[in-house]
């Protein structure tokens, strides 16, 4: 069938983890006769989870699309991971879809990882509804659970059903805005008159629906203060109003695992959801008349897609997910990329349910699917009419915080590691790869411990390498605190032509990393083995007294010294000043330095006493805070040691809820106790 933009819904599953996203996909998946029967996670049957590390894993770490058609409505489900190190997918996924699903347990609170995508979707005003799952557990708590979301979202919450509860599990529902009851029964649900008992919570439930309706439309606001009440119809209507523009936040409750509910919250996604037609923050600019312009749902308009995702396939290729926003693109037309500025041949059009490609010969607004094998396009990039110019915003992805060294297991596969993790980012972009040239390691960067160790295993099986990770070693730095002078001779007689070089250095702390000079009198040192003495110098502070690490901050003056008119040259003056500098540096009291990093801390205000607690037990310094929209931003310097794996602390610490960027400041000493730890582990490294 060939679906128009207002019989398209693109719903983007979210909530934490093990929540039940996945199963309620399955569910509405099997409902809409998508599938047979209903895949379960945990033997790794699912639609979504399809790649080999979720079934292993249990649980979902890609964005995947799948689609079941309801009541002759198209209904595009974009079940997206719900673990923090997946971010870089949730954003994908989100920037495709008009509205939002967050499925919870009714366990009488919030999940840590819920509260960070609703605020969100709130933030970027994606339409949302809620699913609290899990009504068919015992102690199910489905009004401790609302009262939790209305506390946390105070005048947005609008529960539109009142479970009906027997034996301590949800047996039925009433659905407020219908005025109508139903038992959930095999062949799905059954209406039945409305309890008496429960008669006077649908009452309460009606009135406080009205009331937020009203708040959504002033022509209902009017009527509802002259009135005190509002049509089931006009009631509707506010309720829609509020949910497009994220003022309003439906609830509704059942079992996914059960299928119970589910049929229900299809009809309300059917119902009050955005058509694909109505969606919002649909902008773009227009290059041809250098404007930002709405790019509307039109299927006989210029083309206009973005590409949200892309998967690598190593037998197959690189496969596209792109959401149409505007006109009809067809197999075998050619298109626009906005961002390379280079044509790009569209072959083969799919719709996707999970693994499962279905060739379409065209793909309309409103709608999601992928092609193949497109040669010069990335995600996030827009493929237009070459006649229509436009290019939409980039999708955001969040910088790596937390990094780890890579090694590969065999010795001489680095070359591999770095190629296969090459191709691994074009998939995602929340990852990054060097070698830190300090400490010869590869450092791998990523949101967290789990996508680095997705990483790893995900090249271990698309390209057979096998590769490890490990803990980072820190750059430190030497330094000195004194003034000395030290002597470097060195003599070597060896028959015929020797070796001769003298040279007598002043050391002195300077700001800069390293500073050389002379005063020399009298020719005591010619002027052409200068520059070997400096060289000297340098390549012999390479490797401080402490514990070996590069020595900054001084200052090295040549004042004096002797040579021979036969067995001096280059090499023994460069020799000479070698040992001037492991002779000196010991005598000018040497200290250990340690990498320092500016960090600027994103966080609820709630948090802001336990954060800075916490940085002040990191031995960093608060440098101030600030509020922006809400949020309390703390600026800190922090040393690197301390921060190695902030970002799962800073997760545990806020709900998962604060955030922070790290920036390279400089380097301060390390106190002495630390100092010795660090000096015994690079000896017994070096041993």
């Amino acid at each position: 069938m060939n679906y128009s933009s207002e019989n398209i819904r693109n719903i983007a599953i979210i909530g934490h983890g093990g929540e039940g996203k996945t199963t309620l996909c399955e569910a509405m998946l099997f409902n809409g006769g998508a599938i047979d029967r209903m895949g379960k996670v945990i033997d790794g049957t699912t639609v979504s989870d399809f790649d080999d590390l979720e079934k292993a894993k249990k649980m979902s770490m890609y964005t995947s699309c799948s689609y079941l058609v309801w009541k002759d409505v198209k209904i595009n489900l974009l079940d997206l991971p719900g673990f923090y190190d997946f971010e870089g997918e949730r954003n994908e996924g989100l920037r495709a879809a008009g509205g939002a699903l967050l499925v919870i347990g009714a366990n009488g609170s919030i999940p840590i990882g819920a509260e960070s995508v609703v605020d969100y979707c709130l933030k970027i005003g994606k339409p949302l509804i809620i699913f609290i799952n899990g009504m068919d557990k015992d102690n199910a708590d489905y009004f401790g659970t609302v009262e939790a979301l209305r506390a946390k979202y105070a005048g947005k919450l609008a529960p539109i059903q009142i479970p009906i509860m027997e034996n301590g599990k949800m047996q039925g529902c009433i659905n407020a805005l219908q005025e109508r009851a139903y038992l959930f029964k095999e062949n799905g649900p059954l209406e039945i008159p409305i309890p008496e008992d429960m008669q006077e919570q649908v009452e309460t439930m009606k009135n406080n629906l009205m009331e937020t309706a009203a708040e959504n439309d002033e022509v209902l606001l009017d009527k509802y203060f002259e009135t005190g009440e509002l049509t089931r119809e006009e009631t509707i209507r506010g309720i829609r109003m509020g949910i497009a523009s994220v003022n309003t936040i439906p609830v509704m409750a059942g079992s996914a695992l059960q299928n119970r509910g589910v049929i229900n919250l299809l009809n309300e996604i059917v119902n009050y959801m955005p058509q694909a037609r109505e969606r919002a923050n649909a902008m773009a600019d227009d290059l041809v008349n250098d404007k930002i312009i709405t790019v509307l749902p039109e299927d006989n308009a210029p083309f206009a897609a973005q590409v949200f995702k892309t998967v690598i396939d190593p037998y197959s290729g690189k496969l596209s997910y792109l959401k149409s926003f505007r006109g009809t693109l067809k197999s075998g037309s050619t298109v626009w990329n906005a961002n390379t500025e280079q044509e790009e041949r569209i072959g083969q059009i799919y719709l996707l349910k999970g693994k499962k490609m279905e060739p379409v010969d065209e793909l309309v607004a409103g709608d999601i699917g992928a092609v193949n094998k497109l040669n010069n396009t990335n995600t996030g990039d827009t493929l237009c009419d070459a006649n229509a110019k436009v290019r939409f915003t980039p999708i955001f992805f969040p910088k790596p915080t937390l990094f780890m060294s890579v090694a590969s297991e065999k010795k001489g596969e680095e070359d591999k590691v770095f190629a296969g993790l090459a191709k691994l980012s074009e998939e995602d972009y929340t990852f990054s790869v060097e070698k830190n040239n300090e400490t010869g390691e590869i450092l791998l960067g990523g949101q967290g411990d789990m996508q680095l160790e997705m990483l790893v295993k995900k090249v271990k099986i698309r390209y057979g390498v096998d590769m490890k990770l490990g803990d980072p070693k820190i750059a430190y730095r030497e330094t000195i605190r004194g003034k000395t002078e030290a002597e470097g001779k060195h003599k070597k007689q060896s028959g015929g032509h020797g070796q001769y070089g003298h040279c007598k250095i002043r050391f002195s702390p300077c700001e800069e990393e390293f500073i050389f000079d002379e005063e020399v009198v009298g020719g005591a040192v010619p002027k052409n083995y200068f520059p070997a003495v400096e060289k000297g110098l340098r390549e012999a502070m390479a490797t401080g007294p402490i514990a070996g690490y590069p020595v900054i901050g001084v200052k090295a003056v040549l004042y004096d010294g002797s040579y021979h008119d036969v067995d001096s040259n280059e090499l023994s003056f460069k020799m000479a000043a070698g040992i001037a500098v492991k002779e000196g540096l010991k005598n000018a009291k040497p200290v250990l330095l340690e990498p320092v990093h500016s960090l600027k801390i994103a966080i609820p205000d709630s948090y802001l006493g336990d954060v800075m607690g916490d940085i002040n037990k990191r031995r960093g310094r608060i440098m101030g805070t600030d509020n922006e929209n809400g949020t309390t931003i703390v600026q800190a310097e922090v040393p690197l040691s301390e921060i190695k794996t902030y970002t799962m602390e800073l997760r545990s610490l806020t709900r998962g809820s604060g955030k922070f960027v790290s920036e390279f400041l400089g380097y301060e000493e390390v106190p002495p106790m630390l100092a010795e730890k660090v000096a015994a582990a690079a000896k017994v490294a070096k041993e």
